[in-house]
């Protein structure tokens, strides 16, 4: 049996992990868990998943938790707890899926204390990829992509050797509006921008998918995850979801991974990696889809994933700034105080704000995080 620490248990990620974790409990035990401010989803969950230990974001919440679960469960809260949930002595896999760049710190931790991490938490590897790469390898730890596109990949790979990647093609469905031109996105509402087409998932990563920053985030962690620079790296557009990366070798060969859209399948590949379990649900039928497309992605069109690149092949701090600009503006539109439009508005202006420092410490990459989100509020 395998036991699992889960950072951001009440997400979309986190939930559908809990589906795992509930279809196989022959297989899996959750010992530790975090979340955020939803105190009577984690009621649910600590009464069905008894784990050791839980933090939440607040200390009220901490305090009432202790009240009812007195001697059942461990509650702590802030970024202390998040480190706790990350280094359970008991956990054998963190699954950290955590939304932004607070997964990083705790990230960082797990590694030191050895534990195998399931990655969701883009925001970990763009803000500082070279810190959390560098320190995985002199650990020995493995990090387990659970993005489909990512583990798509990693799957592809599985007896392939690195060295004869040609390029990685990373597919996106185009998110709420990709039959819109950029004059239809003027005045979109909230509501329009949540409506995916394919995928079910949290307010901020359809809002990300709808501006196309979500593929940029997954080009950024794409490349520190498999060392492929980013002139090697494709976008293409690609409606039906079904096929979720491909990989192109130099003898033209090109290995893709399908499948229905349904997170729970990397989520439960990386947790049983390199096993397979069974699980339930409908199966690939290519008969019955019939037809799928491609479409060359127009980076005029979707600005986010063009800055996207642009940071990424800056490196440095750019991609920290890239990574908090977005999380700023995308908050922001979602209590109605900016435009959709005005999401890469403010990107691009915190891009052509900052001077960018090469190789960034973990001090100076929180500090230019939390600047960067002064900034962007400012201009309101």
């Amino acid at each position: 049996m395998k036991k699992i620490s889960l950072m951001g248990a009440t997400g979309s990620i986190g939930t559908q992990t809990l589906d795992v974790i509930r279809e196989h409990p022959e297989e899996f035990r959750l010992t530790a868990m975090s979340v955020g401010k939803n105190i009577e989803e984690a009621r649910n969950m600590i009464t069905e998943f008894n784990p050791r230990l839980v933090s939440v974001q607040r200390k009220e919440d901490a305090e009432t938790l202790s009240r009812e679960f007195p001697s059942s469960v461990k509650v702590l809260h802030g970024e202390e707890g998040l480190v706790e949930v990350a280094c359970h002595q008991e956990a054998d896999i963190l699954v950290n899926a955590v939304l932004g760049s607070v997964g990083l710190y705790p990230t960082l931790q797990a590694i030191e204390a050895g534990k195998t991490i399931a990655i969701a938490n883009k925001e970990t590897l763009v803000t500082a990829g070279h810190l959390v790469m560098e320190a995985a390898r002199a650990k020995g730890t493995s990090l387990l992509p659970v993005d489909s596109e990512h583990s798509a990949i990693f799957q592809a790979l599985q007896g392939e050797r690195e060295k004869n990647i040609e390029k990685l093609i990373i597919t996106a469905s185009g998110g709420s509006f990709r039959d819109r031109t950029r004059e239809e996105l003027v005045g979109v509402t909230v509501h329009e921008a949540l409506n995916h087409p394919n995928w079910s998932m949290g307010a901020k990563i359809t809002i990300d998918s709808a501006s196309m920053m979500n593929k940029g985030l997954e080009v950024i962690e794409a490349h520190w995850l498999f060392d492929i620079p980013y002139e090697r790296i494709d976008v293409v557009q690609h409606r039906e979801s079904i096929i979720h990366s491909m990989i192109q070798f130099h003898d033209s060969s090109v290995m893709a991974q399908l499948g229905t859209p349904d997170m729970r399948v990397p989520i439960q590949y990386a947790l049983t990696y390199p096993d397979r379990l069974q699980r339930p649900g409908k199966r690939l039928d290519l008969v019955e889809i019939g037809k799928l497309h491609f479409e060359e992605m127009d980076l005029n069109r979707f600005r986010c994933l063009a800055f996207a690149y642009e940071a990424g092949k800056i490196g440095g701090s750019m991609t920290t700034v890239l990574n908090a600009a977005n999380e700023a503006s995308v908050a922001l539109f979602l209590d109605n105080k900016i435009s959709f439009l005005d999401i890469e508005t403010y990107i691009e202006k915190a891009m052509n704000a900052h001077q960018v420092i090469h190789r960034p410490d973990l001090e100076t990459i929180h500090e230019i995080d939390l600047e960067t989100r002064r900034l962007v509020s400012s201009w309101l």
